[in-house]
């Protein structure tokens, strides 16, 4: 019996977790009140404070659940050991766009978090986190292309910096726009194009 209550429980969870995902990238997370969610998932306003403090608990459960493309493929860059820095530069930027073009939790919440909020006040630390991830990013990317430069992969008089920002703005402009309009082109196949193009501009 108490295994079934906890079964039940972390399914109304999850629904109220998919019903806030879903009206937040339908009408923005300011316009969603956790009444729309209560509705939506076919619970009770006192069943999302069950398993929610606020909105904001909720937005940060949400985030935990289906992190950022750039973070979830960052575990490429998290190894210490690397025979090809470029190649591992690829492989992260390459497996954003797939993930991005195939995985909808992931999707929708780069969507609602780049389109659908306001960082500001209890929101602010998607800002935060966001911030937190770009300068992962950086320092791995920075790191990879300094490897590079050590072992003649990679052009000696390229600025590891200014390679690593253009490569995150490039990915983050990619998605943003395939976002706004998917029939715009191939995510993941004019994307990969993309990406070896910025890599060949590197390598020796």
């Amino acid at each position: 019996m108490v295994r079934r209550t906890k079964e039940d429980a972390l399914a109304t969870r999850e629904a109220i977790m998919d019903a806030a995902a879903v009206l937040f990238e339908q009408q923005g997370v300011a316009g969603t009140t956790l009444q729309h969610i209560a509705t939506a998932a076919g619970v009770t306003r006192g069943a999302i404070y069950w398993h929610f403090e606020d909105k904001g608990a909720l937005f940060t459960a949400l985030m935990e659940r289906a992190k950022m493309p750039m973070e979830t493929a960052m575990q490429v860059l998290d190894r210490e050991d690397t025979e090809d820095p470029l190649g591992d530069l690829r492989d992260c930027m390459c497996e954003s766009l797939r993930l991005t073009a195939t995985d909808e939790h992931i999707r929708r919440m780069f969507d609602i978090c780049t389109r659908k909020l306001e960082m500001v006040g209890e929101m602010s630390v998607t800002r935060d986190r966001m911030l937190q991830s770009h300068q992962r990013w950086m320092e791995r990317a920075e790191s990879r292309i300094r490897i590079g430069i050590r072992r003649g992969h990679v052009k000696p008089d390229a600025s590891p910096r200014a390679a690593a920002l253009g490569m995150w703005a490039m990915m983050d402009g990619l998605i943003r726009i395939w976002l706004a309009d998917p029939s715009a082109y191939d995510l993941q196949e004019e994307g990969r194009k993309i990406v070896d193009s910025q890599i060949d501009c590197l390598r020796v």
